[in-house]
């Protein structure tokens, strides 16, 4: 592996030591692919096939990634197992939390995919209200009242909200995607949930599969190759996702609603590429076409005729829509930093007591 992208992966993995958890850490974590650790995998019965996951757990795990997701890194720096999905009826260990992120989920259910963000919301009430059941019974392991009130609840939804919402009344589509949200940490709120970590959108203009199929000139293009309309979206939405944030934690007592600018880190991550030892920001590790971007929609990352980079690259996106593990580590370590989160604080203060 190349020894710059070596020592950077060297210095983001230094972040991931034992936080200072003074009680034992729980998430519920709500989204999509980029943090779906195999719910819909589990849901419509089938396995991502190899090379998806060949670093991390080295077998397909439902992880749109060669290896670990962001979601996978925070937890290792929890010191917890990793989030099993709700959907997984086998080997599941919920002692920690739950994940009810799928793939392809939006904040609006839609034909193909009906695990919108309210979905996975009642998914998480029944996961409760049925653990404090078996609890009544004598079951063991499971979250009782007080693990369900100091939990973390992480968001990380948008992404396929902004999809929809450039095909359409793209203000009404985006206005709806952050009231599904605010609506999302509401309920949890009103059921004792007091921790909320929300992640906006990252730059939606930089996916190698946005860059590679929209229609462009150079007038449309920034310095780096990114598509200026679709990361003007993605800025609108965060906006007002940051305002909403603002607005909860003034008006819910005894809340904390972290919000995480995902879009600075994974755009600084693009634009810097070099100084992080990455190479090809814009191109696809996994899919078929070759340079620029290694994209094309009908030969996708995991189909017969697409081929994966070598596992030493230097990769930023995995298949054009996803992030490499490599990428995701980076993008946790600037997460720990407090540096993107307002308010400024630890991403363990929740069970720092």
């Amino acid at each position: 592996m190349n020894p710059v992208l070596v020592s950077v992966l060297l210095l983001a993995l230094a972040v991931f030591v034992v936080s200072e958890c003074g009680t034992k850490a729980i998430i519920f974590n709500f989204g999509d692919s980029n943090s779906d650790t195999g719910g819909y995998s589990a849901g419509l019965g089938f396995n991502t096939p190899l090379p998806i996951g060949r670093l991390f757990p080295h077998q397909p795990s439902g992880r749109l990634c060669d290896g670990r997701l962001v979601i996978d890194f925070l937890c290792e720096y929890l010191n917890i197992s990793y989030l099993s999905p709700y959907l997984e009826s086998l080997g599941s260990d919920f002692k920690h939390g739950a994940n009810f992120a799928i793939s392809g989920a939006a904040t609006q259910a839609y034909a193909t995919n009906p695990f919108s963000l309210p979905v996975q919301v009642l998914q998480f009430l029944r996961f409760k209200s049925r653990s404090l059941h078996l609890l009544a019974q004598g079951s063991k392991d499971l979250i009782n009242e007080d693990g369900f009130m100091n939990a973390l609840y992480t968001i990380d939804i948008g992404q396929n909200d902004l999809y929809g919402a450039f095909a359409s009344n793209f203000s009404d589509r985006i206005n709806i995607t952050v009231n599904e949200i605010k609506n999302a940490i509401q309920t949890i709120y009103d059921h004792g949930g007091k921790n909320f970590w929300v992640h906006n959108t990252g730059p939606f203009g930089c996916l190698p599969e946005r860059v590679s199929l929209m229609k462009k000139n150079n007038s449309d293009l920034d310095a780096y190759g990114c598509l200026i309309t679709l990361n003007n979206g993605a800025k609108e939405l965060n906006f007002k996702l940051s305002a909403v944030c603002d607005e909860l934690n003034s008006e819910l007592e005894n809340a904390t609603v972290v919000y995480t600018d995902i879009y600075s880190v994974k755009y600084d991550l693009i634009a810097n590429s070099s100084n992080y030892g990455f190479e090809s920001p814009l191109m696809a590790c996994c899919g078929f076409g070759g340079p620029p971007y290694n994209f094309n929609m009908s030969i996708r990352c995991g189909s017969t005729r697409s081929q994966a980079c070598s596992i030493n690259s230097k990769y930023i996106s995995w298949d054009g829509v996803h992030y490499t593990e490599a990428a995701n580590a980076m993008v946790a370590s600037k997460i720990l930093s407090t540096e993107y989160s307002k308010p400024r604080i630890k991403f363990d203060y929740f069970c720092s007591a």
